[in-house]
């Protein structure tokens, strides 16, 4: 059952969360490259933190949407994640990601992965809760923005929860 009413809006920036981790031996493969699971763990953690500096409540994971494994991250490294709730739905956040290799001689961090959660608000019975809206402060967070919905609306028709053909967003794509 869904609140009623609305929550207000809150920038993207007031969501940012960013951690950076040691990559450590018990974090590692047989290969010194970390673990992808650790890294989902790490991004899980900071993804939550942003979505619930967005809406202020707790907050259960939902979906992880997508996760990109572009270089391996090795024993070692310092690893940056920085989060942001990318939009706001009726009770869920798209919870956008980018994670960072940090040279540790020159301090140049190299973005390496990033990912997309999807988290929703609950009240203290569990039940989702409204949250506020999101107001993209910059090009890249209004980019993002934009394509939430499309990624939403995927996520449903791939989950069953929506039919393909209920998808204005992806099929305004394909009719151009």
């Amino acid at each position: 059952m869904k609140q009623a009413g609305s929550v207000g809006s809150c920038p993207t920036s007031a969501s940012v969360a960013e951690t950076t981790n040691f990559v450590l031996p018990n974090d590692t493969n047989t290969l010194g490259n970390l673990f992808g699971g650790r890294l989902l763990q790490w991004l899980d953690i900071n993804s939550a933190v942003s979505a619930h500096r967005h809406c202020k409540r707790v907050v259960v994971t939902i979906a992880v949407n997508n996760v990109s494994f572009d270089r391996p991250i090795k024993l070692g490294d310092l690893v940056t994640i920085r989060s942001h709730v990318s939009r706001a739905f009726d009770t869920s956040m798209e919870v956008w990601s980018d994670v960072w290799v940090e040279d540790q001689l020159t301090g140049e961090k190299i973005k390496c992965n990033s990912a997309i959660y999807t988290f929703v608000a609950v009240d203290n019975t569990g039940r989702p809760v409204n949250v506020p809206q999101v107001v993209p402060g910059t090009e890249e967070e209004q980019k993002r923005y934009d394509g939430a919905l499309r990624r939403r609306q995927l996520r449903l028709i791939l989950a069953g929860r929506m039919k393909p053909e209920e998808a204005s967003e992806l099929k305004a794509l394909f009719d151009r």
